[in-house]
Parts: structure tokens; C-alpha cells; sequence
């Protein structure tokens, strides 16, 4: 078996073997007396409500058969109460994406999206690439976040500084929320990317660090969310509220450019104080 794919069978087993731990048998309706071995459901429950075989789910757990028919995907997504993200992934895994099939993409930004970094002087914005790697920002996302100039290329990725860099730590209030939320960002493109050495290596590192990365990554949580609120907490201008929107960049679709703008009219105050800095 080939490196890519013994690594997505491992992968979509250990999704299988994650989801079916966070299921509550009372969340099907099921029989909860007794002692359980497992957390959550057990295999034979899965199964059932699959349709499959007890054997067959068992050695998809182990990682010891190739990806599943559409059909059978469809009804192991029932079976764990798969949300459209867990569903996206789950296919992902099982190289059933094409709209998404992994090829090296290159890293430069293009130049109309760099112009309109430029031309957004009163929202920060920034460009992120494969696995969160931060390839482009405006001055203003640069004075309320991170001077990213500073910060070694290898180390310019959200999810790092995010964990590692106690700077941009302690601008985020809702630092669990925000880091909870690029740790299920990195498990999606781990599903579509489960062999780049640049997830290897951020993984690797993260985990021998730090123990809150090393609980949500096992937990194989996943989000593709576009949208969302976030607070940031500036040591000059004071709490800057903002409502951030993830863009696709259609030249290269492992880019996209996310916007912050302000949510509320002293926000847009403080990030215009900040843009005079």
C-alpha cells in the first residue's frame, strides 16, 4: 500500500473510532443500562443503524480496507449524526471530493488580491494558505494581530502563533474558542492533504507542546466555517469587536482571504485610531 494511502485509511479510521466515542446512546435512544466497555456507542450499534456488518465496520475501524461506496459513506454519516462539515470530511478521506483533489499549489498571492489588501485601509485582512500558513496581510491586520514581517517564514501560520506566540495569545479573550476553532480548521485539510509534510511537521510540533492541541486533535473535531465574530484585545486602543468572512481566492484554491470588519461603531472608531499608529 502506497504512503498516501495508508495514511488516509488511518485517518478515516481514526475518525470513525473518534465519532463513534462522542455519540451518546441517548442521543439515539438507546438502551444505556449497565456497564459500557467503550465511551459511546459500541461497534455493533453503528452497524446496525448502517446497515453494514459488524466485521465489515470493524476493519474500517482498523484501518484495513479501502475507502467505502458513496452509499455506505452516506449511512455511517447517519449512523454517527455527522454534521455537514464531519460529512465533507468524511468524504474528503475517502478521496471522494474531486472539486478538491490535492496537487502542490505554489504560495504566491496574486497580484489582484494583494491590491485589494492595499486598498482595504480601514478593515485587516490577510491571506491564508494549506494548513492556516499566513502568505499576505494589510498594515492594519499587521497593527492588531501580529507584526507577521517579524515572524520567520516557517513560523508565520495562524494556528502556531495562535499556540505559541504569547503576544497574539494574549490578545484573544476567547483564546480557547479561537484555538479550538484552527485546530478543527487543520483536522479538515488534514482530510484533503493527509500526506504533506507541512501538516506533519506542524502536528509533530504542536503536540510535543502543547497539551490543548493534543486533546482537540484527537478529538477529530472539523469545521469548514466561513463566518464568525472574534474579539480582539489591543494593548493601545482597547477590545476591537469583529466579523470576520473567509473568501475563497479563485486563482488559487488553497488561498483565501479573510476580511475583519468592525462589528459595532466604537470598533470602527478604535481600529480607525489604530490605522494612525
Amino acid at each position: 500500500m502506497q504512503g498516501a494511502e495508508q495514511d488516509r485509511r488511518h485517518e478515516f479510521a481514526a475518525f470513525l473510532r473518534a465519532r463513534r466515542a462522542q455519540v451518546s446512546p441517548r442521543q439515539l435512544g438507546l438502551a444505556s443500562e449497565g456497564a459500557r466497555k467503550v465511551a459511546g456507542l459500541r461497534r455493533e450499534e453503528v452497524a446496525d443503524r448502517a446497515g453494514i456488518s459488524v466485521d465489515y465496520y470493524t476493519r474500517l475501524e482498523q484501518g484495513r480496507l479501502p475507502a467505502p461506496s458513496e452509499g455506505v459513506l452516506d449511512a455511517l454519516a447517519h449512523a454517527l449524526l455527522l454534521d455537514e462539515d464531519q460529512r465533507d470530511y468524511l468524504r474528503q478521506l475517502a478521496d471522494l471530493a474531486p472539486a478538491r483533489r490535492r496537487r502542490t499549489r505554489p504560495r504566491v498571492v496574486p497580484a489582484p488580491v494583494r491590491k485589494v489588501l492595499a486598498d482595504l485601509r480601514t478593515t485587516p485582512a490577510v491571506v491564508l494558505g494549506r494548513f492556516m500558513d499566513v502568505l499576505a496581510w494589510n498594515d492594519l491586520a499587521a497593527e492588531l494581530l501580529c507584526d507577521f514581517a517579524a515572524v520567520p517564514e516557517k513560523r508565520r501560520n495562524f494556528l502556531w502563533l495562535t499556540f505559541l506566540d504569547p503576544a497574539l495569545r494574549e490578545r484573544l479573550p476567547d483564546w480557547d474558542l479561537s484555538a479550538g476553532e484552527c485546530v478543527a480548521y487543520l483536522r479538515m485539510d488534514a482530510g484533503r492533504y493527509p500526506s504533506d509534510p507541512r501538516l506533519s511537521e506542524l502536528v509533530t510540533e504542536l503536540s510535543a507542546t502543547e497539551s490543548d492541541f493534543r486533546h482537540w486533535w484527537t478529538a477529530h473535531q472539523v469545521s469548514g466555517k466561513s463566518f464568525g465574530s472574534k474579539r480582539i484585545l489591543h494593548p493601545v486602543v482597547g477590545e476591537v469587536r469583529l466579523d470576520w468572512q473567509i473568501l475563497t481566492v479563485a486563482q488559487e484554491r488553497d488561498q483565501f482571504l479573510v476580511v475583519l470588519p468592525a462589528a459595532d461603531e466604537e470598533s470602527e472608531r478604535r481600529l480607525a485610531a489604530l490605522g494612525t499608529l
